[in-house]
C-alpha cells in the first residue's frame, strides 16, 4: 500500500481552514493541523474581535473533531521582523503597504512551510479561495495559480508573490467551492467554526487598530492639507497621446504617464490641517475633515518628508486617475517564469491594483529599468507600495510593487 501524503494545514480558527482540513482528510491525506501565533500585543487588537486565544481554541477543537494531530507554533518574532517592521517603514516613507500579500510570501509559504517540512510534510494547505493547476512545458512541470471559483471570494491577488517552488508545495482544498458550500460542509460536519464570522484585518492577527498601532512608532505631527486645482499644468502630459502605439512612446512620455506626479507647496492652496502625512494614502477621502468644499476631497499625493497632503476635488480630478504605473526591475515578480518579459518585449494582460477590483486590460512594457504598465482605462488611486498583479484569463502570471 502506498504511503499517504502528509499535509500540514494552517488552521487559523476560521471556517475556511477548518473545511480545508476536513476535505484533505476525506481525500485520504495524512493531515496535521497547525495554528500560527503571529502576534502578542493585545493592546492594539480591537477587543473581542477574534483575539488569538479564541482562534487557537477553535482550531484545536476542529482538529479534535476531525481526529487529526494539532500543534501551535509561535511565529511572532518572524512576523514582527518581516511584516510589522515592513509596514512601519513603508508608512513612514509615505507608501501604502500590503501586509497580506507579504504574509503569504514570507510567513505562510516560507517560515510555516519550513516548519511543516521539518514534520516531513509533502504539502502545506491553507483556506485560500484560489486554485492550483499544472501544465507540462518542454518536459518540465509548471504550476499555475488560478482564481478561486467563487468570484466574490477570489484570493489569488493575495498570493501573487508566490514562486514555482512555493506553489509546488501548496494545496488549496476549498478553491473550487463557493463560500456558501464551505459553510454548508462545516455545518454538516458539526464544526465549531461553521457560523463564525470571517475575520477582517491583518492576516492572523484579527482586527487591528491600524492608526493607533502605527502611532506607537510614528508620532502625530501637524501639517498642511493643500488642494490642487484640476486645471494644474502638470496634468497636460499624463494622458496617453491619441493614436500612438505603446511601443512608440519615448522615455519622457512613459515617465509622465507611469510615474507619480511630484507636487510642491506652491501647487495648491491650504484647505486644512492633518496629524501626519503617513496616516493617509492616495485615493483616500475619509478622515480629512475638511468641510465646505461641496464635492468630496480625495488624497492625490502625500509627502512624508515635508509632511504635506495634496488633495483634489471630486472623483474625476485628474490627479486621482492615472493611465499607467511603474514597477522597478528588482520588484518585478513572475509566478510563470517561462513567460517573463525581457527588456524591449511587451505583452497584454488583465491587471488589478487591489483585492476584489475587477480585472482591467493593460499593456506591459519591459525596459531595463523596470516594467511600465499602461492601462486601457485610467485607474483611480494608484498607491506606491501596493501590488499590481497581471492575469491571463483565470491565471495569475506575475506581480510587482508599484513605484
Amino acid at each position: 500500500m502506498e504511503n499517504k501524503k502528509r499535509v500540514v494545514v494552517g488552521l487559523s480558527g476560521g471556517v475556511d481552514s477548518s473545511v480545508s482540513a476536513y476535505l484533505l482528510k476525506e481525500a485520504g491525506y495524512e493531515v496535521i493541523g497547525m495554528f500560527m501565533k503571529n502576534w502578542h500585543d493585545e493592546s492594539v487588537t480591537i477587543s473581542n474581535e477574534c483575539p488569538w486565544m479564541e482562534d487557537s481554541t477553535d482550531a484545536m477543537l476542529v482538529a479534535e473533531k476531525l481526529g487529526i494531530p494539532f500543534q501551535a507554533i509561535d511565529l511572532s518574532e518572524d512576523y514582527r521582523e518581516r511584516i510589522v517592521d515592513y509596514m512601519f517603514s513603508e508608512y513612514k516613507a509615505g507608501r501604502t503597504p500590503n501586509p497580506d500579500i507579504l504574509c503569504n510570501r514570507e510567513i505562510k509559504f516560507d517560515i510555516f512551510l519550513k516548519a511543516a517540512q521539518k514534520l516531513k510534510a509533502d504539502f502545506v494547505a491553507t483556506g485560500h479561495y484560489c486554485q492550483k493547476g499544472q501544465i507540462q512545458k518542454d518536459g518540465k512541470t509548471i504550476y499555475q495559480l488560478l482564481a478561486g471559483a467563487d468570484p466574490n471570494k477570489d484570493q489569488s491577488y493575495f498570493l501573487c508573490q508566490l514562486n514555482q517552488e512555493q506553489l509546488s508545495k501548496a494545496l488549496f482544498p476549498i478553491g473550487h467551492l463557493q463560500k456558501s458550500e464551505v459553510r454548508k460542509i462545516a455545518k454538516e460536519q458539526d464544526l465549531v467554526t461553521a457560523d463564525k464570522k470571517d475575520s477582517q484585518g491583518l492576516c492572523f492577527i484579527g482586527k487591528v487598530r491600524l492608526p493607533e498601532f502605527l502611532q506607537q512608532q510614528l508620532k502625530p505631527k501637524k501639517g498642511e492639507i493643500l488642494m490642487v486645482e484640476s486645471s494644474h499644468s502638470s496634468y497636460q502630459n499624463i494622458q496617453i497621446p491619441a493614436g500612438i502605439a505603446f511601443d512608440d512612446l519615448d522615455e519622457k512620455e512613459l515617465s509622465n504617464i507611469c510615474l507619480p506626479l511630484q507636487y510642491g507647496p506652491s501647487d495648491g492652496k491650504k484647505v486644512g490641517e492633518h496629524n501626519g502625512a503617513h496616516y493617509f494614502t492616495v485615493g483616500q477621502r475619509k478622515g480629512l475633515q475638511v468641510g465646505g468644499t461641496g464635492k468630496p476631497l480625495f488624497v492625490i499625493s502625500t509627502n512624508t518628508k515635508d509632511n504635506v497632503i495634496y488633495t483634489g476635488l471630486g472623483e474625476d480630478h485628474p490627479g486621482l486617475n492615472r493611465f499607467g504605473l511603474f514597477v522597478p526591475s528588482e520588484e518585478v515578480h513572475w509566478i510563470r517564469e517561462d513567460l517573463r518579459l525581457k527588456p524591449g518585449e511587451s505583452a497584454t494582460y488583465k491587471t488589478r491594483i487591489r483585492y476584489r477590483q475587477p480585472l482591467t486590460g493593460a499593456t506591459l512594457l519591459m525596459k531595463k529599468e523596470g516594467l511600465y504598465v499602461l492601462f486601457d482605462q485610467a485607474q483611480r488611486g494608484i498607491a506606491s507600495g501596493q501590488f499590481v498583479a497581471w492575469y491571463q484569463n483565470e491565471e495569475a502570471i506575475g506581480s510587482g510593487v508599484i513605484f
